[in-house]
């Protein structure tokens, strides 16, 4: 009979060993690896570290001992009166030296009405400097559908703000300034040779000019054609003008200039159109 005594330590040893892997993986985790733990840890601290600088820069600039005692205006201003200016500083400057928004304070100087453009910067240690822009207004608009009176800048824009200044006056569809603008020069210049300023300059929806002077007499030039461009109608309008006023004697209310090869005159007073091809 064969004796199983014998193999009692192997299966020991067999049952022992199937039970250690196990074990190893349990003690392989993380709490039994001081590498990993201590990585962690040093992590942990330097987060900590930096948050708790951080707070306590923010709060040693967030006391006051860094106050703003003044803003310098760099550029004097024009139109902006320093009630407005002292307005905005007071409603805008919040904070210290290094914690006041100057984007913000920015933005609130923009809204002034006659401001086009403003710089903010800092002047250590205890000053804010201020650039303005201001527009410069060289016609009065009106936006045709709505009839609103604005004012339009140098650049074509058109902003906000009250005016009694002599300007010419420009009226058309929205967004159209900046046209008008460089059609108004260019007009002006054709009618120099009258001795007459062109006042006001309308374009209408379907594009279709009507022009005033100084003098009252309204120049109806319609739309731009293919075969007589409005530059050329008026140009030999200009020309002709001299000649036909001495023959006509009388004032002159609308110069119709729609015609290829003439004009019509409507005489001051005359509900009729006296048209005159020359």
């Amino acid at each position: 009979m064969a004796d199983f005594r014998s193999l009692s330590p192997i299966a020991q040893g067999v049952s022992g060993a199937g039970r250690n892997p196990a074990r190893a993986r349990e003690r392989e985790g993380v709490w039994h690896r001081p590498g990993v733990l201590n990585l962690i840890s040093d992590v942990l601290m330097l987060f900590a570290a930096v948050a708790l600088g951080y707070a306590l820069v923010v709060w040693f600039l967030s006391r006051p001992l860094f106050p703003l005692r003044e803003v310098v205006v760099l550029t004097p201003p024009a139109q902006v009166t320093t009630a407005q200016l002292e307005y905005v500083a007071r409603r805008a400057i919040r904070g210290n030296f290094f914690s006041v928004d100057l984007e913000a304070v920015r933005e609130m100087f923009e809204k002034l009405p006659w401001v086009r453009r403003a710089e903010v910067r800092r002047r250590w240690p205890d000053v804010l400097e201020l650039r303005l822009e201001e527009h410069q207004a060289v016609a009065y608009w009106t936006v045709s559908d709505s009839g609103e009176t604005h004012l339009v800048n140098h650049q074509g824009e058109v902003f906000v703000a009250a005016s009694n200044a002599e300007m010419p006056s420009f009226s058309g569809p929205q967004g159209s300034a900046a046209y008008l603008q460089a059609k108004h020069r260019e007009f002006d210049a054709v009618l120099e040779p009258l001795g007459r300023k062109l006042v006001s300059l309308v374009l209408s929806a379907r594009e279709a000019w009507q022009l005033k002077l100084d003098d009252g007499m309204v120049i109806v030039l319609g739309r731009d054609q293919e075969k007589a461009p409005i530059s050329e109608r008026l140009v030999r309008f200009v020309r002709a003008w001299p000649q036909a006023s001495e023959r006509i004697g009388v004032q002159v209310a609308v110069a119709d200039l729609r015609y290829p090869s003439g004009f019509a005159l409507t005489p001051v007073g005359d509900v009729k159109a006296a048209k005159g091809k020359q």
